[in-house]
């Protein structure tokens, strides 16, 4: 036995401050406008650590006094509440046909929401520096303001490794792309974290921390774009897999004898419940709003071909759906994208489907509904992914600058 009579290291009580740091400041986020003595009865810290904690955050201009409540026994208490607001998180969406990029402040609340016409061009460094155009223009507008930049999370639909390297997206026509690292470069060493991950993934993330069901601990959220994704959280946490390839349900095999799948393979949800299914063949990126609002002008008309077509999509959806129930057993699955337009004339299908094919009763308590968050559901997460890192312990230093 090997014992050791050395006292803790200083390191060893920074980590505790900063590990206290976080749980103050995660606390003051979920419960505010709060108290010091709330913040100590709550986390079992001592008032005095809890002073000392939130002098701190206030130095950051994390956390902000907003006045006193007499509403309680007692003297009256200072009231704290988030600031942050010198400081802005961002995320960008790629997809086929779009670009989007939205920036929040450490609350959440949004500072700027762009979208930006994209297609995949002859090769990867060619994307990505239009990417770093986007990207270098919205840092520059956070600077103008005058705030620093915590982080940018970056959501691509295909394979994207815990490393962050894009293994494959094919609808980008994209392979073993070093995202993170080319960004970086582009942006010529831009001074904040980033990190990559799938659209599904941070769409998750957002519907988690920002949607109609914000807290939920076991949820679902399918990309509509042009491919069909999942984004997973079970008991409260995004599940990525062993290697950050999960939910690729849009390649879950419905019938071998149907659709031939951009992938290769026949009868996947996606190519019987993508958007291709919908419009009855692959529209160009430039096409695909234009034709997505036809085919809603079409079923408000009552168009019969129109609505045949979305009950056989909401059909196949619905199956997708099931699988995920009973697997899964999540309290809701959300529908993002091009899906949210579309809802009202698929969800009637899909519910029938659930009804019938989850062993559970009642589905299990599943329900599926559209999302309240927009086309930017996954550019939205990629914000709240670098908000979780705040969340997780990694404060902000320095203002980050693009040349």
């Amino acid at each position: 036995m090997i014992i050791s009579t050395a006292g803790p290291q200083p390191a060893d009580f920074a980590d505790v401050r900063a590990t206290n740091l976080t749980v103050v400041l995660r606390f003051v986020r979920e419960h505010a406008p709060c108290s010091r003595a709330d913040i100590a009865a709550s986390t079992g810290l001592n008032k005095a650590t809890v002073s000392s904690l939130v002098a701190d955050l206030i130095d950051r201009r994390l956390v902000r006094e907003t006045g006193l409540t007499e509403n309680r026994v007692g003297r009256p208490a200072t009231m704290l509440m988030l600031d942050g607001s010198p400081y802005a998180a961002i995320g960008v969406e790629i997809n086929v046909d779009h670009v989007s990029a939205v920036a929040t402040d450490l609350a959440g609340e949004r500072l700027l929401t762009w979208r930006r016409s994209f297609s995949a061009g002859e090769s990867v460094n060619q994307d990505i520096a239009s990417v770093a155009a986007i990207v270098r223009r919205v840092v520059n507008r956070m600077a103008k303001e005058e705030r620093q930049i915590l982080g940018l999370a970056v959501a691509v639909p295909g394979l994207v490794d815990v490393q962050g390297t894009v293994r494959l997206a094919p609808n980008l026509g994209w392979r073993d792309a070093d995202l993170g690292g080319d960004l970086a470069k582009a942006l010529r060493g831009p001074g904040f974290p980033i990190q990559v991950d799938n659209d599904g993934n941070l769409a998750a993330l957002a519907e988690q921390r920002f949607g109609a069901y914000a807290g939920a601990s076991d949820l679902v959220h399918l990309t509509g774009e042009v491919g069909v994704g999942a984004g997973v959280i079970l008991d409260g946490r995004l599940r990525r897999g062993g290697l950050g390839y999960s939910g690729e349900i849009g390649h879950v095999q419905l019938d071998p004898d149907g659709p031939e799948c951009h992938c290769g393979r026949r009868g996947c949800l996606e190519a019987m419940a993508g958007m291709g299914a919908i419009l009855r063949r692959r529209a160009s990126p430039a096409e695909l709003q234009v034709e997505i609002e036809e085919v809603v002008r079409l079923a408000r008309a009552a168009d019969p071909a129109t609505l045949a077509t979305l009950e056989a999509v909401g059909t196949s959806l619905g199956r997708g759906v099931a699988i995920v129930a009973n697997l899964l057993n999540p309290e809701v699955v959300i529908l993002g994208g091009y899906y949210v337009p579309l809802a009202p004339w698929l969800l009637p299908a899909v519910q029938a489907e659930l009804a019938d094919r989850v062993i559970a009763e009642a589905a299990g308590g599943c329900q599926v509904v559209a999302s309240t968050l927009g086309h930017d559901a996954a550019a939205l997460g990629g914000a709240a992914r670098v908000l979780d890192s705040v969340d997780s312990g990694r404060l902000p230093g320095g203002m980050a600058r693009i040349p």
